[in-house]
């Protein structure tokens, strides 16, 4: 399903923009354009979802609405929703390489409400007509906004009774009651809708696809439990009976505890995967790719009881394989996933993910124990995967090499021929440009040659993560005709 190609790795949230944040705005289209005259077929992204405490993409509190931080204010002052003394003593943050999500989400939020304050009727007719047209996920997510709003933003769990466990009555009542907060977040999510699509289509027409990112398991605030309780394994008090994580193992004693409300697969099949087709046939609409986080949760999962201080005390239980996907194929077709097949993997595992037939992924970073011959080094390489120097969860490449042990910064070295005059990251991009794999993908830390302070995450980590940004001027002619020359040499 794919061609020899390559791309590029970048966030929304790190493009530059004068409001604190990237958006979907100007520099979205700049980057289209650099990604067209530099060669490449590719833009992968995290997930886009609305981010709540420790602003991570992959614990979002809705898996259909759009993240409003990424709304391009310029686009609303064009609109006359905004004007320009609107903007007069904001503050967005003082440090343009990296965001301020306080600030940019009082600031950014306050302006939303002002623009949704001066919309017109003819305007409000475009918004309700798109609130119609999602309503099967936007009813509930703007209820559950309203009411988070009106609960102090406190979990859903901790709400009122009738209103946590969704009483007919009392949910009637709450759409009457909150009618104001609720068409604001359908205005919200009409104009997220509204300029994704623009930019979705802009690519396109410039021969970029975008790669979009889904986690498998989703948030435990977030509208998709509350509207769906019975399709997850939570207790009478709907708080959950076991969630996600990792096992123990060489980098953590005690495992990863996520805290995600596990599936209740059994009642997802006896519904013919019917929500995890929608969630599927939905990404599709908003990206060309989609890759799936934790691939090998579907064959087994790592499951821990929910009240638990650590993942040490899971086990692991059977997913649904190649049911769900099957299932998946059979109302959407064939699609363009990505596999993230990372972690530890049994023949299981390896056995199901090759039954789908998607591509897997190989992490350069990961190839280089020193100890061992290990499966991510590009000789042992097969054509159906992607190959990447780095991925979000990982250091940049001067980040790794500065750290790395010697042993295996040396074994490095001699695989790709190193040299400081080429730089290292640059060679590691070669190294990924010309393997056999299909499509070869560098993180836009790597290709600026950024050290650690420029990591995008550091895994079962709080603190200051999601927040670096790409400077304006870092986008220029030099780069682009650097990175056209070594893509057209490798034939991508």
């Amino acid at each position: 399903m794919f061609d020899r190609s390559s791309g590029i790795l970048l966030h929304i949230s790190s493009l530059p923009s004068q409001h604190g944040i990237g958006d979907l705005g100007r520099a979205a289209y700049d980057f289209v354009d650099f990604l067209e005259r530099s060669g490449q077929r590719f833009w992968q992204i995290l997930p886009i979802g609305p981010t709540s405490y420790g602003n991570s993409p992959y614990q979002s509190l809705s898996t259909f609405a759009g993240n409003p931080l990424f709304i391009d204010l310029i686009s609303l002052r064009k609109e006359g929703l905004l004007h320009k003394k609107d903007f007069k003593k904001r503050d967005f943050g003082s440090n343009a390489s990296k965001v301020d999500f306080a600030k940019v989400q009082q600031e950014k939020m306050q302006l939303l409400r002002l623009a949704f304050a001066k919309t017109n009727t003819k305007q409000l007719e475009k918004v309700l007509l798109f609130a119609q047209a999602n309503k099967k996920w936007l009813d509930d997510y703007a209820l559950f906004m309203a009411l988070k709003q009106d609960n102090n933003l406190k979990s859903w769990q901790l709400w009122p009774k009738k209103i946590r466990d969704r009483n007919p009555k009392a949910i009637k009542k709450a759409f009457i009651k909150h009618a104001d907060e609720i068409a604001f977040w359908q205005f919200v999510q009409y104009h997220f809708f509204q300029q994704w699509n623009h930019l979705k289509a802009y690519a396109n027409k410039k021969g970029v696809e975008i790669i979009g990112d889904i986690p498998i398991y989703v948030a435990e605030d977030s509208a998709d439990v509350w509207a769906n309780p019975k399709l997850f394994l939570l207790d009478k008090s709907n708080k959950p009976t076991h969630v996600a994580g990792c096992p123990p193992d060489a980098f953590s004693e005690d495992g990863q505890l996520w805290g995600n409300p596990i599936y209740n697969w059994s009642r997802m099949e006896k519904q013919d995967f019917k929500w995890w087709i929608n969630r599927i046939r939905f990404s599709f609409q908003m990206h060309d790719v989609v890759r799936i986080d934790h691939f090998r949760g579907f064959e087994a999962y790592w499951s821990i009881p929910g009240n638990s201080d650590t993942a040490a005390h899971g086990n692991w239980i059977k997913g649904p394989e190649m049911k769900l996907f099957a299932a998946i194929k059979k109302e959407l077709g064939d699609l363009r996933i990505i596999a993230e097949d990372l972690g530890f993997l049994t023949q299981e595992v390896i056995d199901f993910k090759n039954a789908t037939g998607y591509p897997g992924m190989k992490i350069l970073e990961f190839a280089f124990d020193s100890k061992e011959d290990s499966d991510y080094l590009p000789h042992n390489y097969e054509k159906n995967c992607f190959v990447y120097t780095g991925t979000h969860d990982n250091d940049t490449v001067l980040g790794w090499a500065k750290n790395a042990p010697k042993k295996d910064l040396k074994k490095a070295k001699q695989y790709f021929q190193l040299t400081k005059e080429e730089g290292f990251h640059w060679g590691f991009i070669r190294g990924a440009w010309a393997s056999v794999g299909n499509v070869a993908i560098a993180q836009m830390q790597d290709f600026l040659g950024l050290g650690t302070k420029s990591r995008m995450n550091i895994p079962s980590t709080i603190g200051d993560n999601w927040v670096w940004r790409m400077k304006p001027n870092q986008l220029n002619k030099k780069l682009q005709k650097r990175l056209k020359k070594l893509t057209k040499l490798y034939g991508r």
